[in-house]
């Protein structure tokens, strides 16, 4: 009997020691910064009671640089697995009170182990990212540890969903874990992430700069399009991540958490068509459309900052669980860009990965034109969308709301790239190019011998548009699926998704295909 209480005294002065982590102190500093310390992270992502700790005693095993016999509760990272509304999911965390929460090669193992984890039983992994970067007193075995993380995070990708939540610095070969996960949220004022900070831009490049202008989570919500989301602060990280997860299945064999209701409601929503402009040149408000379509207006929009001329989110209509597409003429009139090809691009594919149908709002009036945008390889980024939809799988439903010109109206899954179905408002304008730019190139005689050149283009223009740009000139051809009033738009849409969730689609064998990155 003395012997097990020597035992279990033993035991909980090792568990004592692995919670209080770097110390009261330590912790003591955070919660005044307003952070949460690893623990309280997990703590806040998991239903209470149900987080269960993975390789709480593995400990660091250099012997060198005044490594050896150094303490480092839990190796500066927490690791474990818990439920999120009622699915299990896996998570760690690393602990800045603990060696800055530097990364070595048993940090990294830790990690992992969590990871493999996840691929096993199928369920979705979180990632807390709060690290000084490698363990420089381990040398090459931190950077070993690094491509371990690396090589897992690849491994999992396409087979359970991955997110990533900056919540302090992530620097160097570090940021590129995220990098390769799926989602990135990141604090307002406490996260940063960059490869070089800036006093090694200015050692290499001589140009001085700040933190926050290299790896802020505004710059990479805005600029760099690293980020999906900004958060306030670790609470509303840990939220954010929550309300990702429910539209997301814990894995690519499963169909996402779909809500469907007994019986659909099908009535028509008159207030929709209140939104549209009288002209086509005046700009559409999107998002308000699009909010009236899915649940209770319920869109949580990705890359909110990035790209703005196209909008992609998760929404359910009638329950369904979607992945929204949708141009967005406030910006850039909703033209194609590079940026706009590789956000909708990377979006399409996540969706097609794990099980999620697509649903296109089609308002775009061509590829952005101008020598940057060419230099820069429009061609390349603009087949990215091409190619992403044309090899997804998952339910594709489009809705051609008013421009649709030239390669863009192929690019945004027209029913050639293989959407499904393909629906047209009265308003749509489906043609090579925009009616005044064709009256100019087909007409140019007439509109150089008019008494009013001005008045003669507006009537060709006008002709142009009832005669070759017409959704009827679309369905007659059988582009079209219907073309639909905008007040029957959810509901059409809702029963459309419903009758397509059945769909299976083979596709030739092969590894995969070569997409122009």
């Amino acid at each position: 009997m003395a012997i097990a209480e020597k035992l279990l005294d033993d035991l909980n002065k090792r568990r004592e020691t692995v919670l209080a982590a770097g110390g009261e102190d330590k912790i003591a500093k955070r919660h005044g910064k307003g952070l949460m310390t690893a623990r309280e992270r997990l703590d806040a992502l998991f239903q209470e009671g149900t987080f269960q700790e993975m390789g709480a005693h593995i400990r660091h095993t250099a012997r060198h640089f005044g490594m050896d016999g150094k303490e480092m509760p839990a190796d500066g990272v927490v690791v474990g697995t818990g439920y999120v509304d009622g699915r299990q999911v896996a998570g760690f965390s690393q602990d800045f009170t603990v060696a800055a929460g530097t990364l070595g090669k048993m940090h990294a193992t830790k990690m992992v182990q969590s990871m493999r984890y996840a691929l096993k039983m199928g369920i979705p992994m979180v990632a807390f990212k709060d690290s000084g970067g490698a363990r420089i007193q381990e040398g090459v075995d931190a950077l070993s540890g690094y491509g371990d993380v690396f090589y897992q995070n690849v491994l999992l990708s396409g087979v359970v969903p991955q997110i990533a939540i900056i919540a302090g610095p992530c620097a160097g070969g570090a940021s590129y874990s995220p990098a390769l996960m799926d989602f990135i949220i990141m604090t307002a004022d406490n996260a940063h992430m960059f490869i070089t900070g800036p006093e090694v831009i200015k050692a290499v490049t001589g140009r001085a700069t700040t933190m926050d202008e290299v790896g802020s989570a505004s710059v990479h919500a805005t600029v760099s399009g690293n980020a999906h989301f900004v958060a306030e602060n670790d609470a509303q990280a840990v939220l954010l991540a929550r309300k990702l997860l429910s539209f997301l299945p814990s894995n690519n064999t499963e169909d996402p958490p779909h809500r469907p209701s007994a019986e659909l409601v099908l009535a028509e929503d008159e207030e929709i068509e209140t939104l549209i402009p009288e002209t086509s040149s005046e700009p559409m408000d999107m998002t308000a459309i699009i909010k009236r379509v899915v649940d209770a207006g319920d869109f949580l929009e990705v890359h909110a900052g990035w790209a703005r001329n196209i909008l992609v989110g998760f929404a359910r209509i009638e329950g369904t669980v979607v992945g929204v597409l949708a141009n967005n003429p406030m910006e850039k009139a909703g033209a194609l860009d590079i940026d706009a090809s590789d956000k909708g691009a990377r979006f399409i594919r996540f969706c097609n990965c794990f099980n999620i149908p697509l649903v296109t709002f089609v308002d775009v009036p061509g590829f952005l034109p101008g020598i940057e945008q060419e230099r820069g390889g429009i061609i390349r980024h603009g087949a990215k969308m091409l190619f992403a939809y044309a090899s997804a799988t998952v339910p594709k439903i489009t809705i051609i709301t008013r421009k649709a010109y030239g390669g863009s109206y192929l690019a945004m899954c027209s029913q050639e790239m293989g959407a499904d179905l393909v629906y047209a408002w009265p308003t749509a304008e489906i043609a090579v190019m925009g009616a005044e730019g064709a009256v100019n190139i087909l007409y140019r005689n007439e509109l150089k011998s008019a008494e009013d050149p001005r008045a003669k283009r507006s009537e060709l223009a006008a002709e142009y548009r009832s005669e070759f740009a017409s959704p009827y000139l679309s369905a007659s051809r059988g582009y079209i699926t219907d073309v639909i009033r905008p007040s029957e738009t959810r509901a059409v849409t809702a029963l459309a998704l419903r009758k397509t969730l059945s769909k299976r689609e083979l596709r030739p064998m092969k590894k995969h295909g070569d997409i122009p990155l």
